[in-house]
């Protein structure tokens, strides 16, 4: 692991596994670095240099005095500069917006992945003041409250499961991460329909769907291809429950930055 320094001082925390074409891997919610080692494997065993890295309020990185947006797009402006020139990027999930976002202000990519980006096209959106009550829930110290309202009403998780989901070990393990959601959810309001900037990347971009995901993420996919009729569109049948499939996803990114 090693520490870059973003536009605002804040130092973000990246690492490396493999040699060869870089790709640099945006989490979505709720998750760290460390839960894309996984998939950093399969892309070093595929021939690539993956890069992960802890997005601003997780893990080993730091965090700024105030939630934004364009403060993810210049962290992960950092990771790129630090990676090399040529690094493709995927993202999943918020990640994926998050990526889309960031080259849609003008970032260097040298191929976009996006996958199962929730886009919403302003439609079905969270409540407008979501982003204020994340925040005062974490500024009381209620970082669990924070993940859980997240996951009520910015994702939609069912009661049933959210309550099972607390009684889990892994809640333990996610529960810290609540000042991120405001991340998240100030990204994927800000960006819920795409800009023309966002539209209009000039680097080739690929646009991944799984199976038996939230019906949200396929309309979004729908939609999305229907946007940027340049992009290239597939779906993942190993990738099922809006998780990436780590070695059907790696042989769909070496076949297009490698091949």
């Amino acid at each position: 692991m090693k520490h870059v320094t973003s536009a605002d001082g804040t130092l973000i925390a990246m690492h490396e596994d493999g040699a060869g074409p870089t790709v640099v891997i945006v989490n979505g919610a709720l998750s760290t670095a460390r839960d894309a080692a996984e998939i950093a494997r399969a892309f070093a065993e595929a021939g690539l240099r993956a890069i992960t890295y802890d997005r601003r309020a997780r893990g080993d990185s730091g965090d700024g005095a105030v939630a934004a947006p364009e403060r993810e797009v210049e962290d992960l402006a950092a990771v790129i500069a630090a990676s090399g020139a040529g690094a493709a990027v995927i993202g999943h999930s918020s990640g994926a917006v998050l990526a889309q976002f960031a080259a849609g202000h003008g970032l260097p990519m040298s191929h976009l992945f996006l996958s199962e980006p929730p886009f919403r096209f302003g439609e079905d959106m969270p409540a407008a003041d979501l982003e204020d009550r994340l925040q005062a829930a974490v500024d009381d110290g209620h970082s669990e409250g924070a993940v859980v309202l997240f996951q009520r009403e910015a994702v939609g998780l069912p009661e049933p499961f959210i309550e099972q989901f607390r009684a889990s070990p892994a809640f333990a393990q996610i529960a810290p991460l609540g000042r991120s959601t405001i991340y998240d959810a100030l990204v994927t309001r800000r960006a819920s329909t795409p800009s023309t900037e966002m539209r209009e990347v000039r680097m080739p971009v690929t646009s991944l769907c799984g199976v038996e995901t939230m019906p949200i993420l396929v309309t979004a996919a729908s939609r999305l291809a229907e946007m940027m009729p340049d992009a290239e569109y597939l779906q993942v049948p190993e990738s099922v429950g809006h998780r990436m499939d780590p070695e059907a996803t790696a042989r769909i990114v070496v076949a297009r930055v490698a091949g």
